[in-house]
């Protein structure tokens, strides 16, 4: 099977670009981050250029698309609109055309902002009402696909993190990328630096490892449809906070608690966008990883790695 991965150099899509490779025939694409390929696999090609996807689509004929390929900066997204939905909406667009023309299933990552955070733990069929331009872009999107290629898998994950060894997070500074939430409360807090971190905010966070690998199984499977990929635990952003000083013996006291009115972000967040995985554990016959599991197998990743 031959998986073309657009955003190959990504935090998700370099993950999907290393469990997948031995496995299946990999490409993938990239704007500014080069993925984990070597060359003639890898490709700068800019979603938003219909024209380019389509010549490439033209020369590798995927049999799947993994589009992980986004700006997700939410505040970012709220005051650069039309950059938003030229890449979120248009590009997306561009591949879902391009899969449909070319008989390739595309399955393509969306987010838990689709949803207005009113009550958390939400399943599939529970209607999305974005409140910021991020989540607004990401379901229009998914509406564009769900219109344009009937062979598809719609995933939505909840606040995506993973190890990045210091090599790749020097990369990430000096192209102004931001690290994940973990790394980046990582790195302040082992610089003694403190942070505020909002108790009122909830998730369901996701090691990217984990949602690499349900993704390279769906792309394999028959399964199509949406389905909410993310970790196992709700907990806020301060919990989260402090499980992950706890797992890597930093000081937790540097994690002052506050809630989300005090941060004055400029989008607005829901409040609670947590996820129900039971579809994809029941689909899948598998188990999304605890927040204690997930933060275990990140541990174990830095101390391969030689932190």
């Amino acid at each position: 099977m031959k998986i073309l991965v657009i955003g190959g150099g990504g935090q998700l899509g370099s993950r999907i670009v290393e469990q997948a490779e031995d496995r299946f025939d990999i490409y993938a694409t990239y704007v500014t981050r080069e993925p984990p390929l070597a060359p003639p696999k890898i490709f700068q090609v800019d979603k938003t250029d219909r024209k380019a996807i389509e010549t490439l689509f033209q020369k590798l004929k995927p049999n799947v698309v993994i589009d992980t390929a986004a700006l997700h900066s939410v505040d970012y997204c709220e005051t650069h609109k039309d950059e938003t939905w030229a890449v979120n909406v248009d590009g997306t667009g561009n591949v879902a055309k391009a899969c449909k023309k070319h008989a390739a299933k595309m399955v393509f990552v969306s987010t838990d902002y689709v949803f207005d955070g009113a009550k958390g733990n939400y399943v599939e069929e529970d209607p999305p009402n974005p409140i910021n331009y991020y989540g607004l872009s990401k379901l229009e999107a998914e509406r564009v696909i769900a219109q344009t290629c009937e062979n598809h898998v719609i995933a939505r994950p909840s606040v995506i993190y993973s190890w990045v060894p210091p090599a790749q997070r020097q990369l990430q500074s000096s192209s102004g990328k931001p690290l994940n939430f973990a790394m980046w409360l990582i790195q302040k807090l082992s610089n003694k630096e403190l942070v505020k971190i909002v108790t009122d905010q909830y998730s369901s966070p996701t090691l990217a490892d984990s949602l690499a690998k349900n993704l390279v199984r769906l792309s394999e499977s028959d399964h199509t449809g949406t389905y909410h990929i993310a970790g196992k635990t709700r907990l806020s952003r301060y919990d989260f906070a402090l499980k992950i000083a706890q797992k890597f013996g930093l000081d937790e006291n540097l994690i002052s608690p506050i809630t989300t009115d005090q941060l004055k972000q400029m989008a607005k967040r829901p409040m609670d966008s947590s996820l129900n995985v039971e579809n994809v554990e029941r689909d899948l016959k598998t188990k999304m990883l605890t927040i204690d599991k997930a933060l275990d197998l990140m541990g174990k990743q830095a101390r391969l790695l030689k932190k």
